[in-house]
């Protein structure tokens, strides 16, 4: 219930530095992490040149959330979900 388990698989980095676009992804395979997962990505390169883009394997940890962890982050989740339908109606006229 409390306990964590860590899970080791490969992932593949994109990342791209242009005039376009400034990106950066990680694709893990196999696995797909859940609420209050948390995924540390290893030997991914942190910056690449202006202009360049690339493609790298890499290797991830997901380190899953217990029960606990998990269930807290449902809830927050919701609540801030809830903060977005607050909508503002003002009264004027259009003219």
């Amino acid at each position: 219930m409390f306990t964590r388990r860590t899970d080791n698989i490969p992932c593949t980095v994109e990342i791209e530095q242009t005039p376009d676009s400034l990106k950066a992804y990680v694709v893990l395979e196999g696995m797909d992490p859940g609420p209050g997962d948390k995924v540390i990505v290893h030997g991914a390169p942190t910056q690449i040149r202006f202009g360049e883009r690339g493609t790298f394997n890499c290797s991830a940890s997901i380190i899953h959330a217990g029960l606990f962890s998990r269930q807290a982050t449902r809830i927050l989740s919701y609540l801030e979900l809830t903060e977005l339908y607050e909508i503002g109606f003002s009264t004027g006229s259009a003219s």
